[in-house]
């Protein structure tokens, strides 16, 4: 009998402890209680931009038929390919009408250096021209003649001779 008595109390006594333990569950203030879970909807960021920065001379490059127009041999006239090309460099111009570009002139090795400087120079004023009677401000280009001073093609063969007969577009700002 004592024993019954003993398990009885000890049976008791643990219901009672079990009933406490639940009601000091429910009595705790929101500041006892841990934090909600975390919300099952998330917000992603958008995707950076691919592709080029607008403006920029990728952009340039990537937006315009050609960043260049060849020439024949002494020749600094713009060819009905090269006036395609430039139009469409006037086109991003004008999307970005404060931008500023340098038209670089090119020659072959051929001829003197001085000769090259003067060749290159008619190149590039002739591309620059060519794009201020499309409309864009002449007050935003400049040009430069690099002569024969930085070929693209090495060789002296006709084939380098015809990439390095140029004038090429650079942004500048």
């Amino acid at each position: 009998m004592k024993r019954t008595l003993l398990t009885v109390t000890l049976l008791a006594g643990s219901i009672s402890l079990a009933a406490c333990s639940s009601n000091s569950a429910k009595n705790r203030t929101a500041a006892e209680l841990p934090p909600p879970p975390a919300s099952s909807t998330t917000t992603t960021p958008p995707p950076p931009p691919s592709g080029p920065a607008a403006g920029s001379q990728a952009d340039f490059v990537a937006s315009v038929q050609s960043d260049t127009i060849h020439f024949d041999t002494d020749r600094y006239n713009v060819d009905a390919q090269s006036q395609t090309i430039l139009q469409s460099q006037a086109q991003w111009l004008a999307r970005y009408p404060m931008k500023r570009v340098t038209i670089e002139g090119h020659c072959d090795e051929r001829g003197t250096r001085d000769y090259n400087i003067a060749l290159g120079e008619r190149r590039a004023n002739a591309a620059k021209n060519y794009l201020v009677s499309l409309g864009v401000d002449a007050s935003r280009i400049s040009t430069v003649s690099y002569g024969k001073e930085r070929p693209i093609a090495l060789g002296s063969d006709e084939a380098a001779w015809a990439q390095n007969r140029r004038a090429v577009t650079v942004t500048v700002q």
